[in-house]
């Protein structure tokens, strides 16, 4: 049954309407405006109010206007009911947001025909509301799938380059996750660190490596030391990754969130919190938040991992670098956030540990 508040400051009044609707309606009566905005906003919601004008310290256009700047209220529909049978008050309440006015005394078929009419009206507009949101929601949900797709596919190129890649993305994304949930509270970070950037955050982690596509397999894949030159070469696949995502970013009609925090992060992961890293030199909070998490998550990775180049230090060891890379390589809270977190960063390390897994970390099934 629909629920209809009735307002009205006359007792007779409020009999004669709650006996003609309450056979059909589940009704709510009040005989003060004050009281009718509590009762609006209060549950059982009301689908219809049928409003007196003339009431004592509130009228029913004041009412009204309270109604309307209440956002849980402000789509019930109101019907007037008044005395008055001025065209100029008939006119006052539909300016100001009235849906209907009945005239006293009331004519009893009018008023059910009126308020069954209007009920129907807003149920139809509660459902056509209901099947727009499901759409919407449907909609971005299609579109979140498509991006996540995209970064799959373009950090699958990376992937394919380097097969060392491949787990070290599930890794660094995992890695990532945990950190800014850890940080998502302290007071540097909470206005950053909101549930949505995490997500567009954790879901542009795997782009941070994307410009090593650029990077020739003999320098990619040597076994051995970088000369200078090489190690130069090396170093411009943040340059050319962020490139190529700023060119992709262009190319949308409308800013894409992951996009520009993918930029950010592939253009500055290397950068280190005393200004000695690449390829800009930025330091302390110059570094975009994304690109300082991804720091601390890259190189604990790397530490623990076998690279072509190098072995795998122990966990031991690779703590301790960390360690003493706080308030130097990475942002000092960062380091801390890690360290609080420590045994969830060993579990993901296991957990998608491949062959190039240093010997402390056991791969879980």
């Amino acid at each position: 049954m629909a629920t209809i508040l009735i307002v009205d400051d006359t007792p007779e009044n409020l009999a004669v309407l709650t006996c003609l609707l309450s056979p059909l309606h589940h009704v709510r009566a009040v005989n003060s405006g004050q009281q009718a905005l509590q009762a609006a906003a209060s549950e059982p919601r009301p689908d219809l109010i049928l409003l007196d004008v003339m009431m004592p310290e509130m009228d029913g256009y004041e009412v009204l206007r309270h109604l309307h700047a209440n956002p849980t209220t402000n789509a019930i529909p109101v019907i007037f009911v008044t005395a008055s049978d001025s065209s100029d008050d008939e006119e006052q309440g539909l300016t100001l947001g009235a849906v209907d006015y009945i005239t006293k005394p009331i004519r009893p078929a009018v008023v059910i025909a009126r308020v069954q009419a209007h009920l129907a009206l807003k149920a139809s507009r509660d459902l056509l509301q209901r099947t727009l949101d499901e759409e919407i929601d449907r909609r971005m949900a299609d579109n979140l799938r498509i991006q996540e797709v995209s970064i799959h596919a373009l950090a699958r190129l990376a992937e394919i380059r380097d097969p060392e890649t491949g787990n070290h993305l599930r890794r660094t994304r995992d890695y990532v996750r945990t950190l800014a949930s850890e940080l998502s509270s302290h007071p540097r970070f909470a206005g950053f660190l909101t549930k949505q950037n995490i997500d567009v955050l954790v879901m542009s982690a795997p782009l941070h490596d994307i410009g090593k596509v650029c990077i020739d397999n003999r320098i990619l894949r040597k076994p051995g030391p970088l000369t200078p030159d090489e190690w130069d070469e090396m170093k411009t696949h943040s340059e050319k990754g962020y490139r190529a995502l700023d060119q992709a970013a262009t190319m949308a009609e409308k800013p894409i969130d992951f996009l520009s925090m993918a930029k950010d992060i592939a253009h500055y992961h290397h950068e280190k919190w005393d200004g000695s890293g690449y390829p800009e030199g930025l330091a302390g909070d110059a570094i975009p938040i994304p690109a300082r998490l991804m720091a601390l998550a890259d190189v604990f990775d790397a530490l623990i991992n076998r690279r072509i180049y190098k072995g795998a230090f122990s966990v031991g060891e690779a703590l301790q670098i960390i360690r003493d890379g706080r308030g130097s390589h990475f942002d000092p809270d960062m380091v801390d956030a890690f360290f609080a977190r420590q045994d969830e960063f060993l579990a993901i390390a296991a957990r998608h540990a491949g062959s190039e897994a240093g010997p402390a970390i056991t791969p879980t099934t």
